[in-house]
Order: structure tokens, then sequence, then C-alpha cells
């Protein structure tokens, strides 16, 4: 179980890596609607996104449920990890918006102000926050 947990935990911060990273580039892309730079965040967004984010939140899950499943019968009681749970559906919403917007700024579409994207950039950290503090305290 505990190479299980340590490989949850490994594709968990590359996840996170991705999530903390990838709306970083959009504040700066907000600056450059065309042009040579553009393109350039364009390749760094696409490739982030689906080679690196994709394939840690899939294993994170992957990993995760199978933790879950060994689990189960003291989970399916504990009030902490549906509260975490919810927090990772969240996560995973946060992180498909995050694919529209690497193809709204691959069309030439993005309308939204650098300003935006730091306070988007934010969000992941307090999921973060939470998820731990449930996980490791466990308060209910």
């Amino acid at each position: 179980m505990l190479w299980i947990k340590s490989l949850h935990i490994i594709f968990m911060v590359s996840w996170f890596a991705g999530l903390f990273y990838l709306p970083r580039i959009f504040v700066y892309h907000a600056g450059h609607p065309s042009g040579p730079v553009h393109d350039q965040f364009c390749v760094m967004e696409r490739k982030l996104y689906r080679f690196i984010m994709n394939p840690a939140m899939i294993l994170t899950a992957v990993f995760g449920l199978w933790l879950g499943w060994i689990g189960w019968a003291w989970l399916a009681h504990s009030g902490w990890f549906w509260a975490k749970m919810a927090l990772i559906v969240g996560l995973i919403a946060y992180h498909l918006w995050c694919g529209r917007i690497v193809d709204t700024f691959a069309a030439g579409e993005n309308t939204r102000p650098h300003t935006f994207y730091r306070v988007f950039n934010e969000l992941p950290t307090l999921v973060l926050i939470a998820a731990v503090i449930l996980a490791v305290v466990k308060p209910f």
C-alpha cells in the first residue's frame, strides 16, 4: 500500500505543478494575442497540458482510486474523505477549464485580461491547502 500511496503523491505533485504553471503562462500569454511570442506560448501550453498534466491527473486518479478501494470500509464513513472528493471534482473541472483556455488561446480567441488569469492562477493553491489539511488532520 505504501508504494501505491507514494505513486499517488508523486503524480499529484506533478499534476499540481502543471496546475500552478499553466495559468501562469496564461497571464503572460494574455499580453501577446498574436505573433511569434503567441505561437511559442501556444506550443508551451499545449505540450504542458497534453503531455504532462493529463497523464499526471489520470495517474493521480488511478492510484487515488486504488487507495480508496483498499480502504473503502473505513473511508466510506469518513466525512473528511467526502469533502476531499468534492474538492477533487472541482479540481478536475478546473483542469478541464484550463484545457478549454488552451484551445481558446490557440484559436486566437482569448478576450480575458491578464488580471483574470492572475486570480485564476490562485485557485489550485486554495484547493491544495484544503485537501492536504483534510487528508492529514482528518477534522471530521
